[in-house]
């Protein structure tokens, strides 16, 4: 099977890399933390690549920026659950530094490329003869 183009790119890299380190993180834990916050904070994780790979499956760059965008609320919601898990103190603040380093670099590169696939969007919208047509309304 051939490598697919999310896999190139640096956001989606940069996913894993977060949620191997949750993972990590989160598998010595007792088993109710695991249940409770451990659980959805890797399955937080765990969509921000998921999306970004579904995402660039659809065939439409519509579609690819609306998993963007969800790539991005489920970063978010990471960001929840690792204050919950700190905040619970099943977090040491150097383990939500480290985290926090790769969430600082994930962040603003996939706002930046939700960026890029907007203008994309937007030109090929422009230069579309479809969108540039008018309906009669006689």
């Amino acid at each position: 099977m051939s490598k697919a183009n999310f896999e190139k790119l640096r956001i989606y890299r940069l996913s894993e890399e977060l949620s191997d380190q949750i993972w990590n993180v989160v598998v010595p834990w007792n088993s109710f933390a695991k249940d409770t916050i451990g659980k959805q904070l890797v399955r937080a994780a765990d969509s921000v690549g998921a999306n970004i790979a579904e995402g660039s499956g659809r065939g439409s760059p519509v579609d690819y920026q609306r998993f963007l965008r969800i790539a991005r609320g489920s970063l978010c919601e990471t960001l929840h659950w690792l204050r919950r898990a700190y905040m619970r103190k099943l977090l040491t603040a150097v383990q939500v530094k480290e985290l926090r380093l790769v969430i600082a670099e994930l962040a603003p590169s996939l706002n930046a490329y939700l960026r890029s696939m907007s203008r994309s969007v937007t030109s090929n919208s422009r230069s579309s003869p479809v969108a540039s047509t008018t309906r009669s309304t006689n």
